[in-house]
């Protein structure tokens, strides 16, 4: 079975207006692809990998390249990566969106719940589940590095800690890179945490 390493992409441009980003095609801020290559650098020293998949979404594809540059390496792109459609509320402000009462507040009651013309959680769950299906046309042992976003990052690893349709609530943070060696689905997978894009503050 393969090793997995997934990374949300560095700081978009959303991330820094305080936007949701959904499936808006936001790109990375200066700051983003600076850590970026720098998380490049620090994964090619401890990390090897054989493919990289990516969200088609710019922001997770910007964050890829230096990857790939560096690790000679295509990137194949799989939309069951992208990140939740948040429908109307693609690119409000989190302001915004919060004073709209058709606006989720309670982050533990999304897996029904739909943006107006968006998709829920259990839909990005359908969305995302071929993913894991498909790592069985992958060599044994392949090691792959995949880049998303932060709310599919919830539904992968309620998939990867099999808990859905309970799914962690804290996010991954932008540039956060989570290992596991994965078994298969349906079972309890340990995940190790490593780096995030706040921890190369001052390395520049």
């Amino acid at each position: 079975m393969p090793t997995l390493y997934f990374i949300r992409h560095t700081e978009s441009e959303a991330n820094v207006l305080h936007l949701l980003g959904g499936q808006s095609d936001f790109p990375l801020s200066d700051k983003g692809k600076r850590d970026a290559d720098l998380l490049a650098g620090l994964f090619a020293a401890r990390h090897t990998a054989d493919h990289i998949i990516s969200s088609p979404l710019a922001r997770a594809q910007q964050t890829a390249e230096p990857f790939a540059k560096r690790l000679g390496l295509p990137i194949l792109l799989n939309p069951a990566l992208m990140e939740q459609n948040m429908g109307i509320f693609s690119g409000w402000s989190y302001a915004r969106a919060e004073a709209d009462p058709r606006y989720e507040l309670d982050k533990t009651k999304r897996w029904h719940w739909s943006p107006p013309g968006g998709e829920s959680y259990a839909a990005m769950a359908d969305r995302i589940r071929p993913f894991f299906s498909a790592l069985g046309a992958f060599p044994q042992g392949a090691k792959i590095l995949c880049f998303t976003h932060a709310v599919t990052l919830r539904i992968l690893v309620g998939f990867l800690e099999n808990t859905l349709p309970v799914y962690p609530v804290p996010l991954v943070r932008n540039g956060e890179l989570l290992v596991v060696d994965f078994q298969g689905l349906g079972k309890v997978h340990t995940l190790k945490y490593e780096y995030d894009g706040d921890q190369l503050e001052g390395r520049e």
